[in-house]
C-alpha cells in the first residue's frame, strides 16, 4: 500500500501543480460569490466542466512532453504571427490583473487573522513569490510546490465544520435547477472561464518541457509512448478532480453558510472568509484565511510564470525555471514585471469585482483560438502526438463549450447594457 502510494506521488507533478493552481484566490472569490448568491444551484458546474479542462489540459502536456517546447512555441506553427503576438499580449494581462487580485487577497486575508496592513502584506507575499521563482531551480522548486498543493484540502475540511444538507446537495447536482437571468449566466460564464484559463495550459505544457528535458527516460521530439501518456493522463486526471473536489466544497460551504444567512454578495475572498467567522465560528474562519494565503503562494508564481513562458518564446528569447537569471535575463525580467506589477497595482485599490470580471473576458477570449490551435497541433497526421480518439473528441467540445461560454458572455452584457439604456430613457 505504502509503494503504491509513494510511486504515485512520484508520477504526480505538472498535472497536480496545475490543478491546484486553478483554485487560487481569484477562484476563490468566485466561487464563493457562486455559493453565496445561488446557494447549491451551480454545484453542477464542477462536474460538467470536469471532463472537458481535464482533456484539454492532457493535450497541453503531451504538446509539451513530445516537443520539448513550450505552448506559445508549439501552435504559433498554427497561427498568423500577429495574432499569437496578440494573445500573448493578452495573457500577460489578464495574468498580472490575476496576480493583483491573488495578491490583495492574501494581504487581506492576513490581515483579518493579524491585523495591520494588507497593502503592505500583498506587497511582501509579491516579493516572496517572486525571489522564490528566481532563486530556487525548477526541479527543487516544483517539489515545494507539489507539496504545497495540501493546503487545499482546508477547504474540505472547512466543509465539514459546518452542517450540510447533503440530500439536497446531490439533488441540486443531478437535478440542477437552471436560470437563464442575467446574474446566473455571468456567474456560470465567471466560473467556467476560472476553471478553463489559459494560463494553466501554457504552465502545464512549460512544466512537462521542462521534466522531458530534465528526465534520462526521454529525447524531445520522441513519440509519445503509452506509458508516458498514462503518465501524464493520471497526473493530470488527479489535479483537476482535487481542483473541482475543493471548488465544489468551497460553493458548498459557502451556500451552507452565507447563503443560507442571507449574505448574498461577496467581492473578495478574504470578504467571504471574513463572513464565515460569526456564523461558521473563528475555527472555519481561520481555515478558509489560511487557504487563501497558501493557494497564493502556489498561483502567483505560476501566474507569472506562465506569462514569462509564452512572451519568452514568442520571442525566442532562453527561458527556464531550471536556469540561473544570468543566464536567462529576458525570462526572469518578465516573471519580476508581470509580479511586481501586479503588487504594485494592489495600492491602487482597485475594485476587485472589476479586476475579475475583466480577467474573466480576457481570459475567455483568449482561450478559444489557443484551444482551436491545439486542436490543429493534435489533430495532424504524426507519431509524436498520437493522443486517442476520446482526449481529441473532448479537446475539440471544450473549445466549443468556450466558445458557447464567451458568447453567453457577450450577449449577457450587450442585454445588460441596453436594459440601463431603455431604464435611463
Amino acid at each position: 500500500m505504502k509503494k503504491g502510494l509513494r510511486d504515485l506521488w512520484r508520477i504526480l507533478g505538472p498535472g497536480l501543480i496545475t490543478g491546484a493552481a486553478d483554485d487560487d484566490p481569484s477562484g476563490i472569490a468566485t466561487y464563493s460569490q457562486a455559493g453565496a448568491q445561488f446557494g447549491y444551484s451551480l454545484t453542477w458546474t464542477m462536474f460538467l466542466t470536469l471532463p472537458f479542462m481535464t482533456a484539454i489540459q492532457i493535450i497541453s502536456a503531451s504538446i509539451g512532453w513530445c516537443t520539448g517546447e513550450g505552448l506559445s512555441r508549439s501552435i504559433g506553427k498554427r497561427l498568423p504571427r500577429p495574432l499569437l503576438l496578440a494573445l500573448i499580449g493578452l495573457l500577460v494581462i489578464a495574468n498580472t490583473i490575476n496576480i493583483t487580485a491573488d495578491l490583495a487577497a492574501m494581504g487581506a486575508a492576513l490581515r483579518l487573522v493579524a491585523g495591520g496592513p494588507a497593502v503592505a502584506y500583498a506587497i511582501g507575499f509579491g516579493v516572496l513569490c517572486l525571489v522564490a521563482e528566481i532563486v530556487i531551480p525548477y526541479h527543487r522548486y516544483a517539489g515545494y510546490l507539489k507539496y504545497l498543493t495540501f493546503v487545499l484540502f482546508v477547504y474540505v475540511a472547512t466543509a465539514l465544520t459546518v452542517h450540510i444538507p447533503w440530500s439536497t446537495v446531490l439533488r441540486s447536482v443531478v437535478l440542477p435547477n437552471l436560470s437563464l437571468g442575467r446574474d446566473a449566466l455571468l456567474t456560470v460564464v465567471a466560473v467556467f472561464g476560472t476553471t478553463i484559463s489559459p494560463y494553466l495550459f501554457f504552465w502545464q505544457a512549460a512544466q512537462e518541457a521542462e521534466e522531458s528535458r530534465l528526465s534520462y527516460r526521454h529525447t524531445s521530439g520522441a513519440a509519445l509512448s503509452p506509458q508516458a501518456f498514462r503518465h501524464i493522463a493520471l497526473d493530470t486526471l488527479t489535479g483537476m478532480t482535487m481542483s473541482n473536489l475543493v471548488a465544489f466544497f468551497i460553493i458548498v460551504t459557502t451556500a451552507a453558510t452565507l447563503h443560507a444567512h442571507g449574505i448574498t454578495k461577496i467581492d473578495t475572498a478574504a470578504q467571504a472568509a471574513e463572513a464565515l467567522k460569526p456564523i461558521a465560528g473563528v475555527f472555519a474562519f481561520a481555515l478558509f484565511s489560511a487557504g487563501i494565503i497558501g493557494t497564493g503562494l502556489l498561483a502567483v508564481p505560476v501566474l507569472a510564470g506562465s506569462a514569462a513562458y509564452g512572451v519568452a518564446e514568442a520571442f525566442r528569447l532562453k527561458g527556464s525555471l531550471e536556469l540561473p537569471a544570468s543566464r536567462a535575463v529576458g525570462f526572469y525580467a518578465i516573471v519580476s514585471a508581470a509580479t511586481l506589477a501586479g503588487a504594485i497595482l494592489t495600492v491602487l485599490n482597485i475594485d476587485p469585482i472589476k479586476l475579475l470580471f475583466w480577467a474573466a473576458v480576457i481570459n475567455g477570449v483568449i482561450a478559444v483560438p489557443i484551444m482551436l490551435a491545439m486542436m490543429l497541433v493534435v489533430s495532424r497526421r504524426d507519431e509524436e502526438l498520437n493522443l486517442p480518439a476520446w482526449v481529441k473528441v473532448l479537446g475539440w467540445l471544450a473549445a466549443g463549450l468556450m466558445a458557447i461560454v464567451v458568447a453567453l458572455l457577450l450577449w449577457s452584457e450587450a442585454i445588460g447594457h441596453l436594459t440601463l439604456e431603455r431604464g435611463g430613457t
